[in-house]
């Protein structure tokens, strides 16, 4: 772990990394220390943090997020993205925006970040921050929420407007109906055609397709599962009555038993020693 000193000197980093010092706000008299380089990676390795325009942070504490630090590293230069992950790994760009309401991931703890610049030379002026005196997280102008305010403003961002969440529903399923669609249009046009080699392809389709979406289909659906739990219920009256067929049964035998030992034990009272 790359857990900073408060008491280490800015610019005064492990190999490779410079030191930025900052604090998250006026007050406050000691300063934390942003681990900072330049992301170095293969050509196509990363494709969302591209080299020589990307600035690798480490050492990124909770309450300093990516406006933040788009806020911070603005002054070298034009910040396009700020991503923050919890451990380092390679980031494949997003063709859509990520969802609103779903796959939502609370980082917790310290976590590395990827600054995106426009222009390289960006880069370099950040690592030259060091220089400076400790960076503000917390600004009058620009102020992290703490406390009570926080709590508020997570409670009312928890809060899901109903046609924002329908709406996105919706465009994921018209997104998903047009997928299938197209795969099933792509799927005819090849069923039967030979390839190259002369092989044909054989698709997954039984004698039983897929049920339609239709209101009829699922009623008829609900029907046969109606039946299936009737026919359930009747076996089990049957089992029941079957059960209490054996067990008068059994109290009849143990009645039984009962006489018989009893006629035995006055049969043998009732014997006589006859020698003769």
């Amino acid at each position: 772990k790359m857990a900073a000193s408060t008491g280490r000197a800015a610019g005064a980093g492990p190999a490779g990394y410079t030191a930025l010092a900052v604090k998250f706000a006026e007050r406050q008299r000691s300063h934390h220390c942003l681990l900072v380089k330049e992301h170095q990676v293969r050509e196509g390795a990363d494709t969302a943090h591209p080299p020589r325009r990307t600035l690798f942070v480490l050492n990124v504490p909770p309450y300093c997020g990516p406006d933040s630090l788009s806020r911070l590293f603005s002054r070298c230069g034009h910040v396009q993205s700020v991503d923050i992950c919890d451990k380092p790994g390679p980031g494949e760009k997003k063709d859509k925006l990520a969802s609103k309401f779903f796959d939502h991931k609370t980082l917790k703890g310290f976590q590395v970040a990827y600054v995106v610049f426009r222009k390289p030379a960006a880069v370099q002026a950040a690592k030259a921050l060091s220089q400076e005196g400790p960076l503000l997280i917390s600004t009058e102008s620009h102020p992290v929420k703490t406390g009570i305010s926080k709590w508020i403003a997570s409670y009312e961002a928890s809060i899901v407007d109903p046609k924002e969440l329908k709406a996105e529903v919706d465009a994921y399923m018209q997104d998903y109906d047009k997928k299938v669609a197209e795969e099933e249009a792509k799927a005819a046009m090849e069923e039967g055609v030979p390839d190259e080699e002369g092989w044909v392809k054989v698709t997954r389709k039984g004698r039983k397709p897929g049920l339609p979406r239709t209101e009829a289909a699922n009623l008829r659906v609900l029907e046969k599962e109606k039946q299936k739990r009737a026919r359930k219920e009747l076996l089990n009256f049957y089992a029941w009555q079957h059960r209490e067929t054996k067990r008068e049964h059994i109290a009849q035998l143990r009645k039984k038993f009962e006489e018989d030992k009893q006629r035995i034990a006055l049969m043998r009272a009732q014997r006589k020693f006859r020698p003769y």
